[in-house]
C-alpha cells in the first residue's frame, strides 16, 4: 500500500476530510472525535432500551427477574401479530426526535449509517434467524413526494453492518393512508386494514422465509401489525420487527 510517512493514503484521506469538515455531533452539532457520533451529553440523554425486557414486545422491565425469554402482561393481553419486536431507544422529545426527524423530514441521509448500526446491534438475535430484511413500504404518492423511504434507508444501513440482504420488493404498500397521528390504538388498526400486498411475483420468495421488518418507530404497532399479518399470510416462516425507537 502506499503511504506518506506511516500514514496510509485512506488514513491521510480521512484525516484531510476531518480537517476541512470537523465531525459534529449527529444532533447538536458539537465537536465530536469521529463523524457519525454523538456527543457525550446527547449520548447521555438517550433512553437505550436494554436487557431484561419482553422478549415478543421489547418492552424493557422494571426490575431484572433474572430470567430470559420472559413475556410481559401486555404482549400476554394483546400479542401482536408479529413475533418479536427489537428497538435501539425509547422515543422521547430528546436527541431520538432529533434524529428521526432528520433522517425522515430532513434529507439527512447519512445519519442512517450510525442509526443502522445500532439497530443491527439491537436486533442481532432476531437478525441472526432471519433470510431477509424488508422495510416497510411507503405508497408511491407519498414516496413521489418525499423522495425516499426511511425505513428502506434504514434497512439497507443495517444490512451493511450485518450482512443480511435486503429486499423492498416483497411487500408494497396499496392503500394511502391518512396519517396515524392523533388516532387511537383501534382507529390506527382499522385505518391500516388493506394496505399492505405482496406483489404476485414475490410470493415465492415470501413462502418460508424468516423476514424481519424495519422501520423507523414503533408506536401502536399498527402498521407493523397490518404488514406481518400480510406477509404471514402468505406463508412467511415468521416475521420480526427491528425499529430505531418505539413509543412506550
Amino acid at each position: 500500500m502506499s503511504r506518506v510517512g506511516s500514514l496510509p493514503l485512506a488514513g491521510l484521506g480521512r484525516a484531510t476530510k476531518d480537517f476541512l469538515f470537523p465531525p459534529t455531533c449527529l444532533c447538536c452539532r458539537k465537536a465530536v472525535a469521529s463523524a457519525g457520533a454523538l456527543c457525550q451529553e446527547c449520548w447521555s440523554a438517550i433512553l437505550f432500551i436494554e436487557r431484561p425486557y419482553c422478549d415478543r414486545l421489547g418492552t424493557p422491565f422494571a426490575t431484572d427477574l433474572g430470567q430470559e425469554g420472559l413475556i410481559s402482561p401486555e404482549a400476554v393481553a394483546n400479542p401482536p401479530v408479529y413475533g418479536r419486536a427489537r428497538a435501539v431507544a425509547q422515543f422521547d422529545e430528546g436527541p431520538v426526535r432529533t434524529l428521526v426527524h432528520r433522517l425522515k423530514y430532513g434529507d439527512r441521509l447519512e445519519i442512517a449509517r450510525s442509526l443502522g448500526l445500532w439497530m443491527a446491534r439491537a436486533g442481532a438475535d432476531i437478525l441472526a434467524e432471519a433470510d431477509v430484511v424488508v422495510p416497510v413500504p411507503m405508497h408511491r404518492r407519498r414516496l413521489m413526494k418525499r423522495r425516499y423511504n426511511q425505513a428502506n434507508v434504514l434497512a439497507r444501513a443495517v444490512s451493511a453492518h450485518h450482512g443480511i440482504p435486503v429486499d423492498p420488493f416483497l411487500l408494497e404498500r396499496i392503500k394511502s393512508t391518512p396519517t396515524q397521528v392523533n388516532l387511537t390504538r383501534s382507529q390506527r388498526a382499522l385505518n391500516m386494514q388493506g394496505a399492505f400486498a405482496v406483489p404476485e411475483a414475490a410470493r415465492p420468495k415470501v413462502e418460508g422465509r424468516a423476514i424481519v421488518l424495519v422501520d423507523d418507530v414503533l408506536t401502536s404497532g399498527a402498521t407493523l401489525n397490518a404488514a406481518a399479518r400480510v406477509l404471514l399470510r402468505h406463508r412467511a416462516a415468521r416475521v420480526d420487527v427491528l425499529v430505531f425507537a418505539r413509543v412506550l
